[in-house]
C-alpha cells in the first residue's frame, strides 16, 4: 500500500514575489496576499518552488518559510488541511534528500522532485530510477516524480520508469509537464493509486478520460475558478460543458506557456493589481518588457476572465 495518496483536482504552482532590490528578497506582504487569493478561490493544493515558483533561485531556508506562511494563511481561512507540495530539486541525490526533509520540517505534505540534469550524458534510465528510488527511502515526506524534460536537459521519464517507480510506496504520482498524454493510460492501466496530473491544463479533458486525475497548471495562477470548474465538470461526466469550457481554457492558457515564467508572472501581476515591479524574476531571468509581448499576453488571458468573474458571482 502506497504511503499517502496525492489527492485529485487543480493543484496550482504558486508563483514567487520578489521585492525591487539588489537581493531580491521575497515580498511577504504580495506572497501572502497571492497565497489568500488562491485558497479563497478553492484550489484544491497548493505547489511551492516549482518551476513557476522559480525554485532554482531560492533557498531551502526561503522553500521552508512559504510553506510555513501558507499553512498560515490557509488555517487563518479555515482550510489548515489544504495539501502542500513543496519543490524539492538539487543536482546531487543527498541535496535532495535535504530538501525533503526540510518539507517535512516545515509542513509539507508532499515533495516534488525533478530529475538531476547537470550529468545528463550519465542519467540513462537505470540511473534515473536508482535516484527516485533512493529519495523516496529517504524522504520523510511521500514524493511526486515531476517530468520535465524542458528544464531537465531533455531527459524524460517515460512510461514503463514510471510503472516501475510506481512500485515504490513512498512514490505517489507525478506530474508529466512534458505534453506526454499517451503516458496516462498506459500508467493508469499498470498502476493502483499511483495519481497522474499534467503539468497543464488544456489536455484536462483527454486525461482525465483514461484515468488521470487532475492538473498542477500555472494558469490557476490568474483564473483559478475556472480551472476548477473545468475540473469538476469532467469530474462530472458533463461532456459539453466541459469541452466547451477546454476549449477556452487552452486558448488561454498559451500565454502561459508561449509567455514563460516572466510573461507569467507579469501578467498576474498586471491583472490582479500587484506591484508592477513584483513582476520581475530572479535575475538574470529577463524582464518582461515588450510592450507588444505585453498586449498580447494580456489579450489572450482575458478570454477567461468572464468565465472567472462569472463563478466568482455565483460563490459570493
Amino acid at each position: 500500500m502506497r504511503n499517502h495518496v496525492f489527492p485529485g483536482g487543480i493543484h496550482v504552482p504558486i508563483l514567487t514575489w520578489f521585492k525591487d532590490g539588489p537581493r531580491q528578497e521575497i515580498d511577504w506582504e504580495v506572497q501572502e496576499q497571492h497565497f489568500k487569493y488562491m485558497v479563497e478561490s478553492g484550489m484544491h493544493g497548493l505547489v511551492l518552488a516549482g518551476t513557476n515558483g522559480e525554485a532554482v533561485t531560492l533557498s531551502t531556508e526561503e522553500k521552508v518559510e512559504l510553506v510555513r506562511r501558507a499553512r498560515a494563511v490557509a488555517t487563518q481561512l479555515g482550510r489548515p488541511d489544504i495539501t502542500i507540495t513543496l519543490g524539492a530539486s538539487g543536482q546531487a541525490t543527498r541535496q535532495v534528500i535535504d530538501e525533503c526533509v526540510a518539507a517535512k520540517t516545515a509542513g509539507a505534505d508532499f515533495a516534488m522532485v525533478l530529475v538531476p540534469s547537470y550529468f545528463h550524458f550519465a542519467m540513462d534510465s537505470a540511473a534515473i530510477i536508482a535516484f527516485f528510488q533512493e529519495v523516496a527511502d529517504n524522504s520523510p515526506v511521500p514524493i511526486m516524480v515531476y517530468n520535465f524534460p524542458g528544464v531537465a536537459a531533455g531527459l524524460d521519464v517515460n512510461s514503463e520508469m514510471l510503472i516501475t517507480l510506481s512500485e515504490h510506496p513512498n512514490i505517489s504520482g507525478v506530474k508529466l509537464t512534458c505534453g506526454g498524454i499517451g503516458k496516462v493510460p498506459r500508467v493508469t492501466a499498470a498502476t493502483s493509486q499511483f495519481s497522474v496530473l499534467g503539468g497543464q491544463i488544456d489536455w484536462l479533458i483527454p486525461a482525465m478520460s483514461v484515468g488521470g486525475i487532475g492538473a498542477i497548471t500555472g494558469m490557476a495562477n490568474l483564473w483559478p475558478r475556472a480551472c476548477v470548474e473545468l475540473y469538476e465538470l469532467a469530474l462530472a461526466g458533463k461532456t459539453q460543458e466541459a469541452t466547451e469550457l477546454q476549449l477556452k481554457a487552452a486558448t488561454s492558457e498559451w500565454a502561459f506557456a508561449k509567455g514563460g515564467i516572466n510573461g507569467s508572472k507579469w501578467v498576474v501581476a498586471h491583472l490582479l493589481g500587484y506591484p508592477a515591479t513584483s513582476a520581475a524574476c530572479r535575475r538574470p531571468y529577463p524582464l518582461f518588457s515588450d510592450p507588444s509581448k505585453q498586449e498580447w499576453i494580456v489579450e489572450l488571458s482575458e478570454r477567461l476572465r468572464p468565465v472567472e468573474e462569472a463563478l466568482a458571482k455565483q460563490k459570493q
